[in-house]
């Protein structure tokens, strides 16, 4: 929907994370995306929910949330472990 679905693809993955500025949760999420996609080598991407009315209406109440090659992968939290599994699976 908003990114590159390439499920079954190869080369590197894309993890999109959007968020919106002074989100607690949104810091969170950061980390854990930053350093599982430091890990496997997937690039990643940060999205202001605020400064796109698509992105707004779409995840407005899910922030924050994680796109894995444009598919929805969670919300609020990330777990780490899942996270890394969808990356290299």
């Amino acid at each position: 929907m908003f990114g590159r679905a390439r499920k079954g693809a190869a080369g590197p993955r894309t993890v999109t994370l959007i968020g919106k500025p002074g989100c607690h949760l949104c810091d969170d999420a950061r980390e854990v995306v930053e350093r599982v996609c430091a890990e496997t080598g997937a690039a990643w991407e940060e999205r202001d929910v605020t400064r796109d009315e698509e992105l707004h209406r779409a995840y407005w109440e899910q922030i924050p949330v994680v796109l894995v090659d444009g598919e929805q992968h969670t919300f609020w939290r990330v777990d780490p472990g899942r996270l890394r599994a969808a990356l290299l699976g």
